[in-house]
């Protein structure tokens, strides 16, 4: 298989998937994202809050929680996410925000495992907290029209890394919910709401669920999935996005 994979290389020599450069000079390392792009990518800002990982509005006043989290405590115990998203990046050449598109809104399946290695060597989530890992679902419409699902193909990733088990279909959208870019916070809570549902509640009874999802904006879709889970007797519910929309 390695000559095989050798041989297919050097008839078609691979390209970043990202910024489109060739990766011949990172060849053996069956990278899909050049060493460049990688560093590009814009880490979440300290100080953050201690519930959704969200940048605290000051270091000095000693708040260890943001004013939302504050105003409003979200279903899900804590937050955590990799990198910082701009919204302002989305058209730009070889960033993180312009791949992540590409993937959901260009079709492109094979993106997802480019946006794998955004990951990193360590998740800023241990194994030991969990006991099974679920990824926000798509209404069958949309998994029907997109062809796959976005945050599972995520989700695989991150269970096969804290050696999980993935649970693809415990939870569903049972209600087709128009897309959440450009609304405000109430907006999109008001659009996801009563838009899960839990599929056999014995298989989160109990359990420690860590909910994936590839972006996260105000986090009103994780937080429903959430208060979902909870009422089917989760025993706890975190939240792991790939980025976070600042």
């Amino acid at each position: 298989m390695a000559a095989l994979a050798q041989l297919l290389d050097f008839l078609y020599p691979p390209r970043c998937s990202a910024c489109g450069t060739s990766l011949a000079s990172e060849a053996g390392q069956r990278r899909r994202v050049c060493a460049r792009c990688v560093a590009r990518v814009e880490r979440m800002p300290e100080p953050r809050c201690e519930v959704c990982g969200g940048p605290l509005e000051s270091a000095v006043s000693g708040a260890t929680r943001c004013a939302r989290c504050l105003a409003h405590p979200p279903r899900y115990r804590i937050a955590r996410t990799v990198a910082r998203y701009r919204t302002t990046a989305e058209d730009e050449p070889g960033s993180l925000p312009a791949l992540i598109r590409r993937h959901k809104y260009g079709l492109d399946q094979s993106a997802g495992r480019a946006l794998a290695q955004y990951l990193g060597d360590e998740l800023p989530v241990s194994a030991d907290d969990y006991d099974v890992v679920i990824p926000v679902p798509l209404h069958w419409r949309r998994l029907w029209w997109r062809g796959f699902n976005q945050a599972a193909l995520l989700a695989g990733e991150v269970a096969r890394r804290l050696d999980l088990p993935l649970d693809t279909t415990a939870l569903s959208r049972r209600r087709f919910t128009t897309p959440q870019t450009s609304r405000h916070h109430d907006e999109r809570v008001k659009n996801v709401r009563r838009a899960f549902a839990v599929t056999n509640p014995e298989r989160v009874r109990n359990r420690r669920v860590l909910i994936v999802d590839d972006v996260m904006t105000t986090g009103a879709t994780v937080d429903e999935c959430a208060r979902v889970l909870l009422a089917a007797g989760a025993a706890c519910v975190d939240v792991f996005t790939l980025a976070r929309v600042l």
